[in-house]
């Protein structure tokens, strides 16, 4: 869940981003990136579509579900509905991951990242990426992975175990870390910018899910508190 406030803006006292001088902006880096990523290249742009299409397709499929309950009648069940759509969701990230590995090893690697050193430690941060994944699958469970609240299936109260008392959506950071890491375990600077499109998605999905799913529990609320 999100945090429902946002943080305040102080770029409004010097006159807000309009008095950066971006001709001064060193963007050296940015263009070495892109110089070894073909943006062209059907199997990156296969990846991108699936990268952005992946949290589209479940924002979109649960809300609607949220609304009509038309998969829970035709599954007979919203646990039954809530399982087929956790089981298109793993496919698609299945096939997510498989575009984004193909991108990688159809574009050339980045020196500087091609050595042992660099392996173990793309290693070790997929470790951790996947260390959030699972555990937390695990505190969640498969129908609070797969988005069982939009199904009308709600939890009592709020996950607060490990790796929720550590940071917000450890689903999605660890996912993201978890392509962080096979990216520089490749060398990959394709993998690299692929990686900040994946993080960039679950950012927009996090500034969706966040408030509908808060707004379900508190309609859960009030409906108690009319009985």
């Amino acid at each position: 869940m999100l945090a429902g406030g946002a943080l305040p803006s102080h770029l409004d006292c010097c006159g807000g981003l309009d008095n950066l001088d971006y001709s001064k902006v060193d963007f050296s880096a940015m263009t070495l990136l892109l110089g070894y990523v073909k943006l062209t290249d059907s199997t990156f742009a296969a990846a991108v579509l699936c990268i952005a299409f992946n949290p589209l397709f479940w924002n979109v499929v649960a809300r609607w579900e949220h609304k009509t309950r038309v998969l829970s009648r035709v599954c007979g069940s919203p646990y039954t509905a809530c399982y087929c759509l956790g089981t298109v969701i793993l496919l698609l990230n299945f096939i997510r991951s498989h575009c984004f590995t193909e991108a990688m090893r159809s574009q050339p690697k980045l020196e500087g990242l091609d050595c042992l050193s660099v392996y173990y430690a793309g290693l070790a941060v997929l470790g951790v990426g996947f260390l959030f994944v699972i555990s937390s699958f695990l505190a969640l469970g498969f129908i609070g992975t797969f988005l069982g609240d939009y199904f009308g299936i709600l939890k009592e109260e709020k996950v607060t175990s490990f790796p929720f008392n550590v940071m917000d959506n450890p689903m999605y950071w660890g996912s993201t870390a978890c392509y962080l890491g096979w990216s520089i375990m490749h060398a990959s600077p394709a993998g690299l910018l692929l990686t900040a499109v994946v993080a960039v998605s679950y950012m927009i999905a996090m500034l969706y899910e966040g408030p509908f799913t808060e707004e379900i529990y508190q309609q859960k609320q009030k409906a108690a508190k009319k009985k």
